[in-house]
This record gives C-alpha cells, sequence and structure tokens, in this order.
C-alpha cells in the first residue's frame, strides 16, 4: 500500500483542484475549482487543518440515494466534497480515511 497523497491537477478550462487519495490509490476528497494553483494549496492546507475535527463534516445524502460527504472550514466553507458510497457506513468509512490520511498527506503536482 502507498501512501496518501493530494494530486494538484488543471481542469479543462484552465482552473485547479485537488485530490486526495487514499494510501491504495482511491479518491477520497475532490476540492472545489480555484482560479490560481496558490488557491488550491491554500485549500490543501486547509484540509490539513480541518481533517480531524468531526464537526467538520457534512453527512449528505443524494437524490438518487448515494451517500456523500463535504468538509468545511472553519468559516463553513466547503473546502471538498467526497465521493459517492453505496451505504453510510461506507460515507462514514470515507470520512474515517480523511481524518487519518489527510494530515500526514504530500502533495504531488501533477500540472
Amino acid at each position: 500500500m502507498g501512501k496518501p497523497k493530494f494530486e494538484i491537477k488543471k481542469s479543462s478550462n484552465d482552473q485547479f483542484y485537488f485530490n486526495l487519495k487514499a494510501g491504495n490509490g482511491e479518491v477520497i476528497l475532490t476540492s472545489e475549482m480555484y482560479k490560481a494553483k496558490q488557491g488550491c494549496i491554500g485549500g490543501i492546507a486547509s484540509v490539513k487543518v480541518n481533517a480531524p475535527f468531526d464537526k467538520n463534516y457534512q453527512r449528505k445524502v443524494a437524490i438518487n440515494g448515494q451517500y456523500y460527504f463535504n468538509l468545511k472550514a472553519a468559516s463553513g466553507e466547503i473546502i471538498g466534497t467526497s465521493e459517492m458510497y453505496n451505504t453510510a457506513q461506507g460515507r462514514d468509512n470515507g470520512i474515517e480515511a480523511v481524518k487519518r490520511d489527510a494530515p500526514i498527506a504530500g502533495t504531488e503536482d501533477l500540472t
């Protein structure tokens, strides 16, 4: 199993975003879009600070019945959204993975 990492990427419309990948390579959190790479880097720093605290997670159910979560900063702004899960337990396991992995994850710039 590899190490968890943030990957900085550039979208087709020239904006930046990051994915947090678990040690097994699965994406467990995706950011919003940022106009500048520096904003994206700041978003990663915010995830590292806010990830350990359960109160920063919004547990949600999508219209199609799948489960997901948002990670929020202290300001209430969403800094990352999970993938979709088939069960609430899967979503909760995803939250635990972000709590565990985000603070120790390195960053790889793929732009």
